[in-house]
């Protein structure tokens, strides 16, 4: 379908009003909108990576063709897929907060529930009674009138690009909702827009895409946060907005590193609107990429405003190799491929990252950055221990979050009996005990693990935080041990140590092997 394609109206619209028109390709209808006042990604459930088939809008002339209300379904489709336990929710998930100074914000008392994880990214929600509930992990709110199941995901607006036509443009993220429709009666879209500035001159409708056509369809009402719309019948649908004037978003910046066996450091920088849909579309991105990434843990959500079109650039203290160093913002919803900047250091060191406007000089962003954020982290609850080593391999590899990398090092042989197997000990426990050695960490790596001075000069000499320098003393001592840096191997070098914490944590250790 080309850009110029139009998308109808619904049916439930055009009786509303006798005026009401099919939307044309480039002049849409809105006048009965509620105003003011009153790289590649694929899907989950309909987006899964076994690329189940989407409902697609038919054409008729290179044209969506209209649609009516589709029937309400007396039972919810099942979707495959094995039940995960809550608490171990995949990160692209976890809502982004944003607090901004221009927005009204509404402090309406919903009832805060947290949903299952399903495989792929799919949610189920259990109600047990009329009431409106605001789903934790996506900030989806439901209206119900009686006990339901509700199971829904997030997807891809790259995938419905062509059927979001000028002027409208992507108010939030694109979910798809399934339970019986009778039990829903309104939902509530997050939207990632600032409502401060033009909120007067906007105007909301909801994109609902039906297996026989496209609709913009109205909503009820919006707020600093949602888009309400009142439930016809149940696939994909998202928030749509049309403005007279620049349209402002809440932004986020989302940070990854490369993991290589290169002292240098390579990170990548995208700088998105905070829209769930846009976020998830980045993980997949940097999942699917040749390279492995993690994610680096830093305060997200921008401190200014961002609009299309406005030029920001990124700033690193001390000096590193970015490209690009200038960005004119777009929000990339809508695009397959996800842009976004490397920042290159041929040395490592902890470092500023600072996104600042080009027309005010203002910054909109900035994080500090420390050798223990890439530390990487070795450990899965949710790697089941049974089975043989070759199973437990594939199970680690295909249940691994975007931001957890496993380190290959962390089981090797040991060939003297050709059977027994040793655990070493990982960068996240030599961390954890770093923190728990006190002053004389020193004497310790001297006395107790027997290091020369000179490894502790050239430690010193990087004038580094004091517990990376424990860490780093560590890391000595397991790289002299090699396949011996045990944890009972370092438990009787500093068994004598005269520390509680010290002591309970290599105990901890010792209980992990």
């Amino acid at each position: 379908m080309s850009r110029g394609a139009g998308v109808a109206e619904s049916s439930d619209d055009r009786s509303a009003s006798s005026e009401e028109k099919d939307c044309p390709s480039h002049n849409l209808d809105t006048s009965k909108d509620s105003k003011s006042g009153d790289d590649s990604s694929s899907e989950s459930s309909l987006e899964s990576e076994s690329d189940n088939e989407e409902p697609k809008p038919e054409k008729s002339n290179g044209e969506l063709r209209e649609s009516s209300t589709e029937e309400a379904s007396n039972q919810v489709e099942e979707w495959e897929g094995k039940e995960l336990p809550t608490d171990h929710f995949n990160s692209e998930f976890n809502e982004i907060q944003s607090h901004c100074e221009h927005c009204n914000a509404e402090n309406k008392h919903n009832e805060l529930v947290t949903p299952r994880l399903l495989s792929r990214g799919q949610f189920l929600l259990k109600v047990d009674t009329e009431g409106t509930y605001q789903c934790t992990e996506t900030g989806l709110i439901f209206e119900v009138n009686r006990k339901v199941d509700i199971k829904y995901c997030v997807l891809s607006w790259s995938k419905y690009a062509d059927l979001v036509v000028k002027p409208w443009v992507v108010g939030g993220p694109l979910f798809d909702v399934k339970c019986d429709p009778t039990c829903l009666t309104s939902i509530h879209f997050p939207h990632s827009l600032c409502l401060g500035h033009c909120d007067a001159n906007m105007m909301f409708k909801v994109l609902h895409v039906k297996s026989t056509g496209a609709l913009l369809e109205y909503t009820v009402d919006h707020s600093a946060t949602h888009v309400k719309w009142h439930v016809s019948s149940l696939s994909p649908v998202g928030p749509v907005i049309q403005s007279e004037e620049t349209v402002f978003h809440h932004g986020a910046v989302i940070l990854y590193k490369a993991i290589d066996h290169n002292p240098s450091l390579s990170f990548r920088v995208y700088i998105a609107t905070n829209n769930e849909s846009f976020i998830k579309d980045i993980s997949k991105s940097v999942k699917h990429s040749s390279k492995k990434f993690m994610k680096i843990d830093k305060p997200p959500v921008c401190q200014k405003l961002l609009q299309n079109g406005k030029k920001y650039r990124l700033i690193s203290e001390p000096e590193a190799e970015i490209t690009p160093e200038e960005i004119e913002f777009v929000d990339g919803s809508l695009l397959k491929l996800k842009s976004y900047s490397e920042v290159y250091l041929e040395q490592p060191a902890e470092f500023k990252l600072l996104l600042v406007e080009m027309d005010s000089e203002e910054i909109v962003w900035k994080a500090k950055l420390r050798e223990c954020d890439w530390v990487q982290h070795d450990q899965n609850p949710n790697v089941s221990k049974s089975g043989t080593s070759g199973n437990r391999r594939r199970k680690m590899s295909s249940s691994l979050p975007d931001e957890v990398v496993y380190d290959k090092r962390m089981k090797q042989i040991d060939t003297s009996d050709g059977v027994k197997t040793k655990t070493l000990l990982t960068d996240t426990q030599l961390i954890n005990l770093a923190e728990k050695l006190g002053k004389e960490w020193v004497k310790i790596a001297i006395a107790n693990l027997k290091l020369k001075i000179s490894d502790i000069d050239a430690i010193l000499e990087k004038k580094e935080d004091v517990t990376i320098n424990k860490f780093r003393m560590l890391k000595k001592w397991q790289e002299k041990e090699q396949s011996n840096a045990t944890a009972q191997n370092l438990w009787n070098c500093l068994k004598n140590v005269n520390s509680v914490e010290v002591q309970d944590v290599l105990k901890g250790f010792l209980q992990e092997t």
